[in-house]
């Protein structure tokens, strides 16, 4: 292919990536030019579906929402790797086969240590007692 051939395939990409530019210049600069201006009392106060705000926002939350979030996070991912997998299931042959199935072990080996260690454990603690 010629170095002609490949600025000839790029013009309605650079042309597309102008008219973006161009639409999003012009909605901003439209913005700024028609939108109101005014400072009022209540205009810089959030307005929650017509509650007022009470108390701060900055709230302590136990770890365990973190923990679980985290998880859904490595969990979700394994997803994707498998959704892209069973797309190239064909072209991998068995090699893949024994990849994702290595893949699929580990996590539920990972899987199983958190269910042990009481990772996914939102409950009080069973079978232990407060009492001394």
């Amino acid at each position: 292919m010629t170095p002609s051939g490949n600025t000839a395939a790029l013009w309605p990409l650079v042309l597309y990536a102008g008219a973006v530019l161009l639409l999003v210049s012009v909605t901003l600069l439209l913005s700024y030019v028609l939108g109101q201006r005014h400072r009022e009392r209540y205009t810089d106060r959030p307005y929650e579906s017509g509650v007022e705000p009470t108390g701060s926002a900055r709230l302590r939350f136990d770890v365990k929402f973190y923990m679980v979030a985290m998880f859904f996070v490595i969990f979700d991912i394994e997803a994707v790797f498998v959704f892209s997998w069973a797309i190239v299931l064909r072209r991998l042959g068995w090699q893949g086969y024994a990849a994702i199935a290595v893949f699929i072990g580990l996590l539920s080996i990972i899987l199983a240590y958190l269910w042990r260690i009481g990772g996914l454990d939102w409950g009080p603690a069973r079978g232990k007692s407060d009492a001394v």
